[in-house]
């Protein structure tokens, strides 16, 4: 018998119980659509926390003031003394394979323009802190060297903090109040958007490390180094040296506890990287329970065909059906379940992921190994449970299955 003779008749035979075919292919939709709905989640979520971390930069290493050791209570981020601006530059003069180093200080002020006003983050930086960052300059300049010197009073500013104070205005070139002090605006940043953690990385405003510490603050210390290194191989070599030094800096001998601690960005998204994957793996796994029950369904049902079937299976083979044609013939007809299933569970899945993104506000990523995998499995699994139903049904004995009522 021909293969295609074999397809047209498990066809008819599918078609003509067209509700019992559909409910038998439910369990395989709803597995295959569950698979690619919930990777999808997980590769976004992935996806998410990962360019959070690189919006940070790339390549970054963070000194940050306090061992990261030290129990008890402890005081607010940046709130510790340890960290001077003398650091950063040795940290600049001596360590090779570093590209920028940018120290850095923080508080939130209110912001003034006229009868409009908005509350946000001000950061003291250096100019190589638009480098580290990956900040791009829409209008206007950056901090330079001279405003670092002189302590000049200017900032730049990001989108948000433009939109709120200024409306549809250019804001390059005005002047805006920080601390009742006046402060010219002389950049404003490319939009950056919000970050995976729902923060609105253009709510921000920079000025010269030197004007924030001596005429904002009253400070000598920095609240963190911001690290670019030149080359990703050679992070924890420079890591290394980089506690050295400050170890020898600050005077601090064996046995005693830092009073700084470095942040590898890269170690930190291999880590996220691995845990996200793992979530992804477990969400993929639960949805792939889905399939292996639809897979049984499958066999049940063909089981049950066989029964109805064995009169006819007798006429069949006493006319010259051999053992193989009978096999293919319900082979064919559990394996369109699993294809004609995994087609549509495909759709489902894509679907699925596209109202969570839209209606969850949540971001999903729709690649093609989980469909491919999906797919693979539900027509892999519609050929592993056909094939005992199938064999029933070729090794009945002619004879029996004619007398069947």
């Amino acid at each position: 018998m021909l293969f295609s003779e074999s397809f047209s008749m498990a066809l008819t035979s599918l078609y003509a119980n067209k509700m019992r075919t559909l409910l038998t292919m439910l369990g395989i939709i709803i597995g295959v659509g569950a698979v690619i709905a919930l990777v999808s989640v997980g590769m976004g979520v992935r996806s998410n926390v990962t360019s959070s971390i690189a919006s940070l930069g790339s390549n970054m290493l963070i000194v940050s003031p306090g061992s990261s050791n030290r129990g008890g209570v402890r005081g607010a981020a940046g709130s510790m003394q340890t960290l001077k601006y003398d650091d950063a530059k040795a940290i600049q003069t001596k360590i090779k394979n570093i590209d920028y180093v940018s120290p850095t200080v923080s508080s939130s002020y209110q912001l003034v323009n006229g009868n409009m006003n908005w509350n946000c983050s001000v950061q003291g930086v250096t100019p190589e802190f638009l480098a580290i960052r990956s900040l791009e300059i829409d209008y206007g300049s950056f901090i330079s060297t001279n405003d670092l010197d002189k302590r000049n009073r200017v900032c730049v500013i990001g989108t948000t903090v433009a939109e709120n104070l200024f409306e549809n205005q250019n804001p390059v070139g005005q002047t805006i109040r920080i601390k009742n002090q006046p402060f010219k605006v002389i950049g404003l940043l490319k939009s950056k958007g919000q970050s995976s953690m729902g923060q609105d990385q253009d709510d921000m405003v920079y000025i010269p490390l030197t004007t924030a510490q001596e005429r904002m603050l009253g400070i000598t210390y920095v609240q963190s180094i911001n690290l670019q290194v030149s080359d990703s191989g050679k992070m924890d070599q420079v890591q290394a040296e980089v506690e050295q030094l400050l170890r020898e800096r600050h005077h601090i001998t064996n046995g005693k506890d830092d009073d700084f601690h470095v942040r590898n960005l890269t170690s930190l998204m291999e880590t996220v990287n691995q845990s996200t994957s793992m979530l992804t793996l477990l969400l993929g796994s639960i949805a792939g329970i889905s399939l292996l029950v639809g897979g049984i369904g499958i066999m049940n049902i063909m089981m049950v065909s066989v029964t109805e079937r064995t009169r006819e299976i007798g006429i069949r083979k006493a006319l010259g059906a051999t053992f193989m044609n009978i096999m293919m013939q319900f082979l064919i007809e559990s394996m369109v379940i699993g294809i004609i299933g995994g087609i549509i569970g495909i759709g489902l899945g894509c679907a699925a992921s596209k109202i969570i993104s839209q209606f969850g506000n949540f971001t999903t990523v729709i690649t093609a190994l989980p469909i491919i995998v999906s797919f693979g499995f539900s027509v892999g699994i519609g050929l592993f449970f056909g094939i005992y139903p199938a064999r029933k049904a070729a090794k009945l004995d002619p004879i029996e299955a004619l007398r069947y009522e």
